[in-house]
């Protein structure tokens, strides 16, 4: 392929200034049922209520549209996360604290996802033990995963690889979701002040 990488007539810098705020990306990490999607939603309203903004990328969502032509194999979830990862890296580039919310069971993955978009990149592992996670499977994913409904599914006939040095670690075994959110809140104006 010739392919030529187009320049923007906007720099990064100055939808910095416009924004308030520099773009980044919020990947949270962890097993089905860890509160991925229950934190992001949640941590989306706060952070745009306290005036950022930002925008959540839910696997369900993605896989629903772009990644509708993947299934779940490796292969399809390595690819599932690389496109992800790339459209992080295009809303962070455009001024957007984008919340990634997946499962992405595989540090190489994440880390393809980071080297994407290295500048305030913060990967969230929320951990939490496999039978607390298969309780709040209101889906029934485990239960059909269980009864091999569901092939390779993560956590349990597919590993789930735990993040080797996270930005952060949300116990969401034993925090409150306010709890949780209080932590990430106060991470991410650490991290990605308002200006």
């Amino acid at each position: 392929m010739n392919l030529t990488p187009v320049s923007h007539s906007v720099e990064v810098s100055e939808r910095s200034k416009r924004f308030g705020h520099e773009g980044g990306i919020i990947w949270f990490t962890g097993l089905s049922g860890s509160g991925k999607s229950t934190l992001a939603k949640a941590l989306e309203r706060k952070l745009f209520d306290k005036g950022y903004n930002v925008y959540m990328l839910d696997a369900d969502n993605i896989r629903d549209g772009l990644n509708s032509n993947l299934g779940f194999s490796n292969e399809d979830i390595n690819e599932n996360i690389r496109r992800v990862g790339e459209v992080a890296a295009l809303f962070a580039n455009a001024g957007f604290i984008v919340l990634s919310a997946f499962i992405s069971p595989f540090n190489s993955d994440r880390k393809k996802a980071l080297n994407a978009h290295p500048k305030n990149f913060h990967e969230i592992y929320l951990s939490a033990d496999i039978n607390v996670c298969e309780g709040r499977d209101i889906k029934g994913l485990y239960k059909k995963a269980r009864a091999g409904e569901i092939r390779e599914f993560t956590g349990i006939d597919s590993p789930y690889e735990v993040p080797q040095s996270p930005s952060l670690e949300i116990d969401t075994e034993n925090l409150t979701v306010d709890q949780s959110i209080d932590e990430l809140f106060s991470f991410i104006l650490n991290k990605i002040p308002l200006k």
